[in-house]
């Protein structure tokens, strides 16, 4: 078949300032009709034996209405192009036109599009949940004193009280509670404190320093102590397609969000690198088991076993100095304390 001896060809070209072997699984299909539930990394993967590289090799046509959008029925192609491996949409599932779209991804409430990745397993790390960056930052945050009726514990619609500096806010914030230190197991330096997401409350009024709150729901109790952050809109934010990072990084499973020993796919991680470090929502990064020794009888020594690639994670929520990120393909049970590096191909 053409499409064949084509990617052999590839085996010693250079692409997009890339040198690497075809980055098309052997057994990739020509043609593959996006159906509902799918996502854009398992398209990727459906195609690519490096998922990461699907940037590369897609086409995009700008004069096509939402470019950036794939919808279940529409039919992608695996064409070459001067010698390359390009991917397109041969069939618009809507209309049945012939056009080329973007990979990139942007779910937005009502579109059947399909997201980057199962958004469900993230949904709440996205929309609420805060990273405080020291002790100082929580500690100036406005907290809750007190409720009406004296209760100890709120819930919707109940009214609370806050002390804090509210200069200049906005009227809706996000009650969030003091959860994990997160510490860089390479360094000690404090990553983060993690703020458990609690709720939304409405800013009634602010009079002697003292702000009226109305709780407009709740996923636990808010109790005295808790604190208000200003709702994060970025944090809202779905629009990414896998990619490498822009620069080499190499960083730790720092932590397990589910608070469960063994790691699986599509649980989120903490990684103790972030922006300060130029990582973006969307990076890839594989995960390679801790160094381990293996003991050499006949030489009688102890010797550092070969590093494996097990698995791999996307980043979906930088912060300053760490990240939130979801495992994306585990070949086993993965560990805080694992090694995340830049994937090659």
């Amino acid at each position: 078949m053409r499409r064949f001896a084509l990617a052999g060809i590839l085996l010693c070209m250079s692409s997009l300032g890339l040198a690497y072997d075809s980055p098309v699984k052997a057994d990739s299909p020509d043609r593959y009709t996006v159906e509902k539930g799918d996502t854009l990394w398992d398209i990727s993967t459906t195609f690519l034996d490096s998922p990461w590289l699907w940037p590369e090799i897609w086409l995009a046509n700008p004069q096509v209405k939402n470019p950036h959008l794939i919808y279940p029925g529409d039919v992608i192609s695996l064409v070459y192009i001067d010698g390359q491996p390009r991917l397109m949409i041969a069939n618009r599932g809507n209309s049945g036109r012939t056009i080329k779209l973007s990979p990139k991804i942007r779910v937005k409430p009502g579109e059947s599009a399909i997201p980057a990745i199962p958004l469900g397993a993230v949904q709440s790390y996205l929309e609420g949940g805060h990273v405080f960056a020291s002790e100082g930052q929580l500690n100036n945050a406005p907290y809750v004193f007190a409720a009406k009726d004296g209760k100890l514990a709120s819930g919707a619609g109940d009214k609370i009280y806050a002390r804090g500096n509210f200069a200049g806010q906005t009227l809706r914030f996000d009650v969030v509670r003091r959860g994990e230190q997160i510490v860089d197991p390479q360094t000690n330096e404090v990553l983060g404190l993690i703020g458990m997401d609690v709720g939304t409350i409405s800013l009634s009024r602010v009079k002697a320093g003292i702000a009226s709150i109305i709780v407009q729901d709740s996923k636990m109790e808010i109790k005295p102590g808790d604190r208000l952050v200003k709702q994060d809109a970025s944090g809202l934010v779905t629009t990414f397609f896998p990619r490498a990072p822009s620069t080499p990084v190499e960083g730790i499973v720092t932590a397990n969000l589910g608070n469960r020993k063994k790691i699986s796919k599509f649980d989120t991680v903490v990684i103790n690198k972030g922006n300060r470090e130029s990582l973006r929502q969307g990076d890839i990064l594989a995960i390679y088991r801790k160094t381990q020794l293996g003991f050499d009888p006949l030489a009688n020594e102890q010797v550092v076993l070969p590093s494996e690639r097990i698995g791999l994670v996307m980043v979906y929520r930088p912060f300053e100095k760490m990240s939130y990120g979801i495992v994306l393909s585990a070949k086993e049970d993965i560990e805080v304390g694992y090694i995340l590096r830049s994937p090659q191909p």
